[in-house]
């Protein structure tokens, strides 16, 4: 045999060899439990231990394993952490994206090792990435149709998320949605619109007061796009003697419902994120198990902001007003004490706080 045909053999054994490892890194061996790999974004933020607390409630009923890693707000982290959770095992990664953009290797390695990912509450723009989260632009319609009822005309200001979430896109795209009518009428004049690093409350804080400023102080409602960012916005409004302005946010966080019950916010979008981390143990064990997306229960084609097809899951988010807050309550999410810390006995006080 000549030395060409013999390395030319060497050559195609050593790719047999790397196709049959890749195929066994893809394929879960029997009676090894399923391994999720889970890289959360910022996971000091109140909701994502919720998120959490789902997900690996339905993992453990399922006997499988949880891996989990915090990018702490950094892209660079995050792209090592994924990585890392490929190297640890993982069968199935579902990644909170920090900023999509930079994960474009990480997803490469795993598309190669044949490991499904799970764009989690924020999209990935990748036809082969499944992507779950709530009906994020009709968290937004649901927010502009409460302030809209209660301040029909005046100043407006737009409290966005973080400039690289999609998210933050999808939110603000159902506020125009309502209230564009409104602005081209003159009925509502825009006197601020601005993105908030990271969605941090208290960077929304200073946009607030920023905002206040250049309007004289003058200020009608706040369509602020999440609760954590609402909890600075109110803060703002209380330094201005402004307290009580319509203000609304997303999540159901505790100290939102509890600015509900007092006065201080109009409503909270509430996506019940417990359900929303049972759904990710839910089809990325079905993933594990090598069903295809289009075999998802519930799943739809969403396309996203760039005309990319994905699969998706998407949850129906729910209008917390001062009027329903005994729904969270009833349904476990808050606890009365919680929602109605402070707030006044009487006939004024919400329905949920009058009986206690």
């Amino acid at each position: 045999m000549s030395s060409r045909a013999s390395s030319a053999r060497v050559r195609a054994v050593a790719l047999a060899l790397l196709a049959l490892c890749a195929a066994a890194a893809a394929a879960t061996e029997p009676g090894r439990p399923v391994t999720i790999g889970v890289s959360w974004s910022h996971f000091q933020e109140e909701r994502w231990k919720i998120d959490e607390a789902g997900l690996v409630g339905a993992l453990r009923e399922r006997g499988a394993r949880y891996l989990s890693a915090d990018a702490q707000s950094s892209a660079e982290k995050q792209l090592a952490d994924v990585e890392n959770l490929i190297t640890r095992g993982a069968d199935v990664l579902v990644v909170v994206a920090h900023d999509p953009s930079a994960l474009a290797p990480a997803l490469a390695r795993a598309r190669a090792a044949r490991i499904p990912v799970i764009a989690y509450d924020r999209l990935i723009e990748a036809p082969d990435v499944f992507y779950l989260s709530f009906d994020n632009r009709r968290v937004g319609r649901i927010q502009a149709e409460q302030l809209l009822a209660v301040a029909p005309r005046g100043r407006y200001a737009f409290i966005k998320g973080a400039p690289e979430d999609p998210n933050s896109e999808f939110v603000h795209a159902g506020q125009l949605d309502v209230l564009r009518p409104a602005i081209a009428a003159k009925r509502i004049e825009v006197v601020g619109d601005q993105y908030v690093d990271r969605w941090l409350p208290e960077v929304a804080q200073r946009v607030m007061e920023q905002i206040l400023t250049r309007a004289g102080g003058r200020i009608d409602a706040v369509v602020c796009s999440n609760d954590g960012m609402a909890g600075g916005v109110a803060a703002a409004l209380a330094a201005a003697g402004l307290s009580g302005v319509p203000l609304s946010g997303q999540d159901g966080d505790r100290a939102a419902l509890n600015r509900i019950a007092l006065g201080r916010q109009t409503i909270s979008v509430w996506k019940d994120s417990r359900a929303l981390g049972r759904a990710a143990a839910e089809v990325g064990l079905a993933l594990a198990g090598g069903a295809r997306p289009e075999q998802i229960a519930g799943v739809q084609t969403f396309t996203t902001p760039r005309g990319v097809s994905v699969p998706a899951r998407l949850l129906e988010p729910i209008a917390i007003t001062r009027e329903n807050l005994e729904r969270v309550i009833e349904a476990g999410w808050a606890s009365r004490e919680s929602v109605c810390r402070g707030v006044a006995p009487g006939p004024q006080a919400p329905p949920a706080c009058r009986a206690r």
